[in-house]
């Protein structure tokens, strides 16, 4: 079972093209600072703008740079289930250790059609995956009972859970068994879900401060609330300024500040507002990152 702090990864672009020389000091990073899993091709990695060759591209560049250091977990979620599949398999061939799938999103698929949606591509792989329920980007929650019915396929081992309820998170829990894992989507729910039975949290605040997160979901898991707690209220003025624009637009305006990578995103993402600029720099000089 997966643990701790995994960091959802940005794709850092220049002149429209992947950015290869950036990508490789991101990971690098992320690993020394203790990060236990990369997730690159989500959200966070801009993953509806990606082309399924970059996406299998940047997959296989992530898994060669983190040389089983820790594990990589690629974003493969789609609104059709043939496409997923195909992501799947093509992260699967380029050595990753595991698939992370959002909901089919746009559609809005009954409960049933999210079950068989999930059931399909668990069929199509060996991998194990993490299912991603994020409402607000989906249009459709996936209900515990449905997350319990899944839970049941050998490889499906966990759930990304953004619903930002914690009454379904521990229905989830209750729905899906010991062995299953539940992950939160959201960095500012990261101490309630984890204290509530969270093996960790799949972040995005966790590409500015990698380390900090690590220490976050590793003194949770370890039981010591009190520390945790510290440790949460430290971090909050960073995970607010995250949600200042919709993901990724913060976080990739503040890693181009810190001259990680080039502030250019794919349309229809645009760059930050001067205010949210503002903002962040704020932020970013509070914790020394600038």
């Amino acid at each position: 079972m997966l643990t701790g702090s995994m960091t959802a990864l940005v794709t850092p672009f220049r002149a429209g093209e992947i950015d290869r020389r950036a990508l490789a000091a991101l990971v690098e990073r992320q690993i020394e600072a203790g990060t236990h899993a990369l997730v690159p091709c989500g959200s966070t990695g801009e993953s509806a703008t990606l082309t399924h060759a970059e996406h299998v591209d940047i997959v296989g560049q992530v898994v060669r740079l983190a040389r089983k250091r820790v594990p990589v977990i690629a974003g493969t979620g789609s609104n059709s289930t043939a496409e997923a599949i195909r992501l799947t398999r093509g992260a699967e061939e380029a050595g990753a250790d595991g698939a992370l799938l959002i909901s089919p999103y746009y559609n809005k698929p009954t409960q049933e059609g999210i079950y068989r949606h999930y059931a399909a591509v668990a069929e199509a792989t060996r991998l194990p995956i993490i299912l991603y329920n994020i409402p607000g980007r989906t249009a459709s929650n996936m209900t515990p009972e449905t997350i319990g019915r899944l839970s049941r396929i050998a490889n499906i081992v966990g759930v990304k859970e953004a619903s930002g309820s914690l009454a379904q998170v521990l229905e989830v829990i209750e729905a899906s068994g010991p062995d299953f894992a539940v992950y939160s989507g959201d960095d500012i729910l990261t101490l309630p879900i984890m204290a509530a039975g969270g093996k960790g949290a799949i972040s995005v605040g966790a590409n500015l401060l990698p380390h900090e997160f690590a220490e976050l979901t590793e003194t949770l898991l370890a039981g010591d609330l009190e520390r945790g707690r510290g440790l949460m209220h430290r971090l909050l003025p960073l995970m607010h300024a995250m949600s200042l624009e919709v993901n990724p637009i913060p976080v990739k305006t503040a890693l181009a500040r810190m001259g990680q990578c080039a502030e250019e995103f794919r349309l229809p993402l645009t760059c930050a507002s001067a205010a949210t600029r503002a903002k962040l720099e704020s932020v970013l000089r509070e914790y020394e990152l600038v």
